[in-house]
């Protein structure tokens, strides 16, 4: 299937089935907004990495304006649907402000993937934030969790997200982020010594000396 969308582009990775806020303040995506509200329409995020548009993105509904100030600005809520990648975009819209491209879907495996390997994610995931010091309330129960519920909470760059973003099979997802924690835990583990011992650094400690009269 391909279709025309407007897009909003943003320098962030949105997820299929995440919520996100949003806080409108351009004019033409003032236009943007509204129209999709009204018109009960989805606009596409494509991601912006280092001030260049990426091919993929994710089509997202407007679920809800909470929020609209005296000058046009507005709080809205958003969620995700589904990935696209764009074909061509349309920089000038008849009679709109924003743009739009033209885009298709790819097929996108959101199956289980293998629920022992996304355990391992989740137990790794928990492990980060443990050594952050940070908690995250998925709002989900564990074994209903998949790799775009943890995608933003595993320590990953724009960058890397994006290429989650690019993966299409479940399996994939769950194995990138499995490798990046793998990569990432083992050095936050030698902060985390390294903190310890910089915080005993100069107090008294209690050490046993060498004995130089043992017996050798």
């Amino acid at each position: 299937m391909t279709n025309f969308i407007p897009i909003f582009p943003l320098g962030i990775v949105v997820f299929p089935g995440e919520k996100v806020h949003l806080h409108i303040f351009e004019p033409r995506y003032k236009q943007l907004i509204n129209e999709c509200y009204e018109s009960k329409k989805p606009f596409g995020i494509p991601t912006v990495v280092n001030n260049k548009l990426q091919e993929m993105g994710t089509l997202v509904q407007v679920t809800d304006i909470v929020q609209t100030y005296d000058n046009g600005e507005m709080d809205v809520k958003t969620q995700g649907l589904k990935v696209f990648r764009t074909l061509e975009v349309i920089k000038a819209v008849p009679d709109k402000l924003y743009s739009g491209a033209i885009v298709n879907y790819p097929e996108n495996d959101e199956d289980a993937g293998n629920r022992q390997l996304m355990q391992k994610v989740i137990a790794g995931v928990k492990e980060l934030h443990r050594l952050l010091n940070v908690s995250k309330d998925f709002k989900k129960p564990e074994e209903l969790l998949q790799s775009y519920d943890v995608g933003h909470h595993a320590g990953l760059s724009l960058e890397e997200e994006y290429e989650l973003l690019g993966l299409l099979k479940e399996l994939q997802r769950q194995e990138y982020i499995k490798r990046h924690l793998q990569k990432v835990l083992p050095m936050l583990m030698e902060m985390e010594q390294l903190k310890e011992k910089v915080k005993l650094n100069g107090h008294f400690r209690n050490l046993s000396a060498f004995d130089l009269d043992l017996d050798i």
